[in-house]
C-alpha cells in the first residue's frame, strides 16, 4: 500500500517527536544497527516521506501571541481569481497557512500577531486588500489546545 513497514513508522514517529535525534539514539530506539538505521531515514527522505525540518519557535517570545483564523470569500470563484488570490497570500509573511476549502467560504487563513491591534491593520492593510476578497470572518483563538501537529504513522 504506501510502502512503509513497522520500523519505518517507528522511525518516522520518533523524528516527529525530536527531529535531532542522532542516528544512534534513534538506532537503539528502533533496535536496528546505526547503518542500517540511517540507511532507512535516507530512503524516507529520498521517497519524501519526510520532507524537512525546522525548529518550533515560542510566538509570545517573537511579539507574535494571537493567533486568528480568517474565512475568506471571493468574490468570483473563476480559476484566474484563485491564481491571484493564492500568489498575492504567497507573498504575504503574516499567513502562516492558507488552504482552500469546500463549503460556505473558500480559504482558511491562519495566522500571527502581535495582537488586536495588530490584527486589525493585518485584516485592513493585507487580506482585505488581496485581489478577489469579498468578505472575511474572524476567529481569535483564546486558547490553543493542541498544537503539536503530528501526524499518526
Amino acid at each position: 500500500m504506501d510502502g512503509l513497514d513497522k520500523i519505518d513508522r517507528k522511525i518516522l514517529k520518533l523524528l516527529q517527536e525530536d527531529g535531532r535525534i542522532t542516528t544512534v539514539d534513534l538506532s537503539d530506539k528502533i533496535g536496528l544497527s546505526p547503518t542500517a538505521t540511517s540507511e532507512r531515514v535516507k530512503r524516507l527522505f529520498r521517497e519524501r516521506y519526510v520532507t524537512g525540518f525546522r525548529a518550533t519557535l515560542d510566538p509570545q517570545k517573537l511579539g507574535r501571541g494571537l493567533l486568528v483564523f480568517v474565512e475568506v470569500s471571493l468574490d468570483k470563484t473563476t480559476p484566474d481569481v484563485f491564481e491571484r488570490f493564492a500568489e498575492a497570500i504567497r507573498r504575504s509573511p503574516e499567513v502562516l497557512e492558507c488552504h482552500m476549502v469546500a463549503g460556505g467560504f473558500d480559504y482558511l487563513v491562519k495566522t500571527r500577531v502581535a495582537d488586536m491591534a495588530a490584527y486589525r491593520h493585518f485584516l485592513g492593510d493585507v487580506l482585505l486588500s488581496l485581489p478577489g476578497v469579498k468578505e472575511s470572518r474572524t476567529y481569535a483563538v483564546m486558547e490553543e489546545v493542541k498544537t503539536d501537529g503530528l501526524l499518526p504513522v
